[in-house]
């Protein structure tokens, strides 16, 4: 079920453009929701009176009061079960998963529950539900707090999942997932919390369920390539098309933002003119959202690949201490080394 068409009429925000970081957009999208429809309730651990680990929900809770924001026990299991029952009766719950491992108490009820009662009760039940996780590593944080484990609910059918790249798109993609009638799992990439960017509430959104093209190339320049990515690793690859550029390379990089479903159409367009593709992502590259793209790529664009389809990804072992997580990423050098063995094959 697609998201439904976006009304700014009742936005809270000023019509003028703004400069916000994605904290501010979250906050921002959460807070016009809530305006908008009094059935929008926020909920998680410390979500309240704290504003969040992160503050995403700073100041809603004296605002909106605890009734629609609620302060949770220590139990993702007890969130999600909540936030299912809250659905059924007519709300619309955000919950707030605190960090990337943490969410894994509650996989269960998200595998097992929201992504099924849809389905199994032939569409009588709508479950209204976001669950906003925020992912990834690059703050030197300690274990469980630094993981990638998008794959896991992109691979469950019923499921939707989205992750945003910067603060126009988590101030949008936010606001679409909270109106839109099926769960969704809305990744935010915690190491771009406090990056900025120009918001402009008066400019339509893209839909929620698609990827973008941030960077186009030449085709016709030769020493061209296509990256696809998402979530914080869409601004590595941005820094590193720009310091391509330098060397020669032309690349092309798309913003996937929509993991489930996937929206693969401008990837096989960029495809078939530079005959390259190289993807990127945090996540280890085995049975992931990587690994399917590079299939579907494989089987559409077969005639049109040059070389074959290559990625970069974290390795396959668990995330390791801090201290180690600059050796475990994916930077910039990994990339371009990528796209110099796609261009000598």
């Amino acid at each position: 079920m697609a998201a439904p068409t976006m009304d700014r009429s009742t936005d809270v925000t000023s019509a003028a453009p703004q400069t916000i970081t994605m904290i501010k957009g979250l906050n921002q999208a959460l807070r016009v929701c809530m305006e908008r429809d009094p059935k929008v309730i926020v909920m998680g651990e410390d979500v309240g009176k704290l504003g969040g680990v992160f503050r995403v929900t700073d100041g809603l809770q004296k605002d909106f009061g605890e009734q629609r924001v609620l302060d949770t026990p220590l139990s993702e299991s007890g969130i999600i079960g909540t936030a299912i029952g809250l659905a059924i009766r007519g709300y619309r719950p955000v919950c707030e998963i605190q960090f990337d491992g943490f969410i894994f108490p509650g996989f269960d009820q998200i595998v097992s529950q929201l992504a099924k009662l849809h389905y199994r009760t032939q569409g009588k039940i709508k479950l209204p539900i976001v669950v906003r996780v925020p992912f990834g590593g690059g703050i030197g944080a300690v274990e469980h707090h630094s993981e990638s484990p998008e794959s896991y609910f992109a691979h469950t059918a019923g499921l939707k999942v989205v992750a945003c790249s910067n603060p126009v798109d988590a101030y949008w993609m936010l606001r679409q997932a909270i109106e839109c009638d099926d769960p969704v799992l809305f990744f935010e990439p915690k190491r771009r919390y406090h990056e900025k960017a120009e918001l402009d509430t008066t400019v339509a959104p893209q839909p929620l369920f698609s990827s973008r093209v941030l960077r186009r190339a030449d085709s016709t320049r030769g020493n061209t390539a296509t990256i696809a990515t998402y979530g914080p690793m869409v601004r590595t690859s941005l820094d590193a098309a720009i310091a391509g550029a330098e060397d020669g390379l032309d690349l092309e990089v798309i913003d996937l933002r929509s993991l489930s479903p996937l929206d693969l159409a401008p990837v096989y367009e960029s495809v078939r003119r530079t005959g390259r593709l190289i993807v990127v992502s945090e996540a280890p590259s085995e049975s992931s959202i990587a690994g399917e793209i590079a299939a579907r790529v494989q089987q559409e664009c077969f005639y049109s690949l040059e070389a074959p389809v290559l990625r970069v990804t974290g390795f396959d072992t668990p995330y390791p201490p801090a201290k180690l997580e600059e050796n475990f990423l994916p930077d910039l050098d990994r990339v371009l080394a990528a796209v110099d063995r796609s261009l000598a094959w």
